[in-house]
C-alpha cells in the first residue's frame, strides 16, 4: 500500500487542478449577449419584411478590419478576446493561443485556422436594410466590438456558413444555438436591420431551447 505524505498529495492535486485548466476550453465571449427575456422582447420588436436584393453588394463597402490601438485592428482585437495564452508580435499579429470555436466545438492552435465571424453576415445585412446606410455606418457595423457581433471560429465553418442566416445555417453544436440566436438577434435589433418571416421562425425556434 502506498503511503502519501502531505506535500505529495498536495502535489498531485495541483497538478490535476493544472490539467483542468489547461484543457478546458476557453469560450469565445463576445460582449452584451442578452438574457433570454430581452433577446425575446427584441425579437418580437423586429420589422419582418420579405428580403432584399444584393444589387450594389460589395465587402468594400463595409470597410475592416478597422485599426483598434496602436497596430492592432478589429480581427487581432477578437482574437486576443477569443483565445487563450494569445501572445501577439510587435505588429500585433497572434503567434501562438488557442482557440475554441463553439459552432462546432474544435480547438485550434494556428490563428490561420480561425475566421472571425460577422454574426449577422455582411450581405445579410445588406439585404436587410444597410444598402441604405452611409459607409461609415457600414463600418462601424462590420467593426462592432461593443455587441456580440464579432466571434472567433473554425475558418471553413464560418466560410460555410457564408450569408445565410438561420433559417438556412445554425452551429453544428446544438447546445450553442440559443447563444448564437441571442447574439443574432441582439446585432439585428441594435443595427435596425429587418427579419424574413422563416429567419423569425427559427430564431424563436433556436431562443425555445434556452434555459428558462
Amino acid at each position: 500500500m502506498t503511503r502519501w505524505t502531505a506535500s505529495a498529495v498536495a502535489a498531485a492535486l495541483a497538478a490535476t487542478a493544472m490539467t483542468v485548466t489547461l484543457t478546458t476550453p476557453a469560450a469565445a465571449t463576445p460582449p452584451n449577449i442578452p438574457s433570454k427575456a430581452t433577446a425575446q422582447s427584441e425579437l418580437n420588436s423586429l420589422t419582418v419584411a420579405t428580403e432584399g436584393s444584393l444589387s450594389g453588394y460589395s465587402r468594400d463597402l463595409f470597410p475592416h478590419w478597422s485599426t483598434v490601438s496602436g497596430s492592432c485592428n478589429t480581427r487581432e482585437t477578437v482574437l486576443k478576446r477569443d483565445g487563450r495564452n494569445v501572445v501577439q508580435d510587435s505588429a500585433c499579429a497572434a503567434v501562438s493561443g488557442s482557440w475554441y470555436s463553439p459552432y462546432d466545438g474544435a480547438t485550434w492552435t494556428n490563428a490561420s485556422d480561425v475566421d472571425i465571424d460577422h454574426i449577422v453576415p455582411l450581405a445579410e445585412a445588406w439585404r436587410s436594410g444597410a444598402n441604405s446606410w452611409t459607409t461609415s455606418k457600414r463600418q462601424q457595423f462590420a467593426n462592432d466590438l461593443s455587441r456580440p457581433q464579432l466571434i472567433a471560429v473554425t475558418d471553413n465553418v464560418n466560410q460555410s456558413k457564408g450569408d445565410q442566416d438561420p433559417a438556412s445555417w445554425q452551429p453544428s453544436v446544438s447546445s450553442y444555438r440559443c447563444t448564437y440566436a441571442k447574439m443574432w438577434i441582439r446585432s439585428k435589433h441594435y443595427w435596425g436591420l429587418r427579419a424574413q418571416s422563416a429567419e423569425k421562425s427559427a430564431l424563436q425556434t433556436m431562443l425555445n431551447s434556452c434555459p428558462s
